[in-house]
């Protein structure tokens, strides 16, 4: 198989919700492991509605999921292109013009409906004569322009769904030049998939009936379309399909919330899929992991509780050199020792800042029982302290107490941290060490 070329083409009219990033994921990933071209096409001809902020966040976007484009291109810099192509499909009497308004074209909808027809175009357009255009147009009518479709059946092996056929006698001809002039989105596409060389279209099944639509495209102007591949749709765990118009689990809402890339992209490649979800801190391994014959074609559930527990693994798992900057910024660096100590009870990196201020301080401590932290407070050794500093300290305030199990450890935790949870006290003792220690089992802020 020669390298393939693969694009991720959303619309700069919002930012990219989850849905939209298992669509860039399962592009630049099967791009990266077959050694190919990962283009980010930005679909951006309603140029009212197309915003430089929202061009510019997907590109953050798709930077922070570690996935940013080879390529980046953009519909509005590319009329010239269309405008090329739909004068070869005039020319070749496949794009012919319509002068119905839309109140004309729902009233026969409504008739073909009411006489128990398929509510397809009829072709009306195409009976028309040289003077009966010219007449419409001198009543300042502009025209639409449909593709004007082959009533063939249009099959297509799908590397998701497997034999697809769709029977485009069933089908309206389709828009895709509006009155104004401006494009619909189906001419574009396949003239900017044949442009640069797209070789494979993985995107959701909504889709799938386009496909046939573009593949009489793709032929009408000489080219071969690529191989295709339509997964399953993610939704909401409620069951809502995912809209960028209602923000719904945006990529930049997950980044501000702070959930780790690599958990993200973990849930939205495996979900729906043979594979059992969990979290894969390294993309190259999560890109062997990508098989389209597996991907089932049931919708898949994106529930972000358990996003939030494939976040939690992926942070137990992480080592101080990953975050170590990240702590820095947060002001909670506090060395290795202190990441190894509280890894293991975080869901979130930044959570760590919460146990940076219980080692430094100030710590205001919780006094259950005065007279036992008291004693506790006098058996504490000497310094230097380290990871049997507690077992010793809490072996020697048992013997001299007769206290044991959770009745021993937590007025000593929450003395020491002012919290009753957290790290194991064995790994956090000798970061506090014996001064704070002292002070906080005495009821002292320190």
């Amino acid at each position: 198989m020669s390298k393939p070329i693969v694009r991720f083409a959303p619309s700069p009219t919002g930012h990219i919700h989850i849905g939209n990033t298992r669509v860039a994921l399962l592009n630049a990933l099967f791009a990266r492991r077959e050694g190919g071209t990962f283009v980010l096409r930005l679909d951006d001809t309603d140029l009212a509605r197309s915003k430089r902020e929202y061009a510019e966040s997907i590109e953050a976007d798709l930077r922070w999921l570690g996935i940013p484009p080879d390529v980046i291109v953009r519909q509005s810099e590319r009329f010239d292109l269309y405008d090329e192509a739909a004068e070869r499909l005039k020319a070749l009497g496949r794009l012919y013009p319509c002068y119905e308004t839309p109140e004309e074209l729902e009233f026969r909808r409504k008739r073909q409906l009411a006489r128990g027809l398929p509510p397809t175009y009829d072709r009306a357009a195409l009976k028309l004569s040289d003077e009966e255009r010219q007449k419409l147009e001198s009543e300042g009518r502009r025209p639409h322009w449909r593709f004007r479709l082959d009533h063939t059946n249009v099959a297509w092996n799908d590397l998701v769904r497997g034999e697809c056929h769709v029977d485009c006698g069933s089908l309206s001809d389709p828009v895709l030049v509006r009155e104004d002039g401006t494009y619909l989105y189906t001419l574009p596409s396949v003239v900017d998939d044949i442009d640069l060389r797209i070789t494979h279209v993985i995107r959701g099944e909504d889709h799938v009936t386009n496909t046939a639509v573009q593949i009489q495209i793709f032929e009408a102007l000489g080219a071969h379309a690529p191989t295709f591949a339509h997964h399953s749709l993610l939704i909401t765990a409620s069951g809502e399909g995912l809209s960028k118009r209602l923000g719904h689990l945006s990529v930049r809402g997950l980044r501000e919330a702070g959930l780790e890339p690599q958990a993200v992209a973990s849930l939205a490649v495996l979900v729906g899929s043979a594979e059992a979800v969990r979290p894969i801190a390294d993309l190259n391994e999560l890109a062997k992991l990508i098989e389209f014959s597996h991907i089932s074609r049931a919708p898949a559930k994106f529930d972000e509780s358990e996003l939030e527990h494939l976040n939690a693994r992926l942070i137990h798992e992480m080592p101080y050199e990953a975050v170590r900057e990240r702590l820095a910024e947060l002001d909670a660096d506090a060395g290795e020792a202190f990441w190894n100590a509280i890894r293991g009870n975080l869901t979130k990196v930044r959570d760590g800042a919460e146990w940076a201020k219980v080692v430094r301080g100030p710590v205001t401590p919780v006094i259950e029982d005065k007279d036992f932290v008291e004693t506790a407070a006098g058996l504490l050794p000497p310094a230097p302290w380290d990871a049997t500093t507690w077992k010793a300290w809490t072996e020697a305030v048992k013997g001299a107490t007769g206290v044991k199990g959770k009745a021993l450890f937590m007025p000593l935790r929450l003395a020491l941290t002012g919290l009753g949870h957290g790290p194991e006290l064995g790994a956090l003792l000798p970061l506090i060490g014996p001064e704070r220690a002292r002070a906080r089992l005495s009821g002292q802020a320190a």
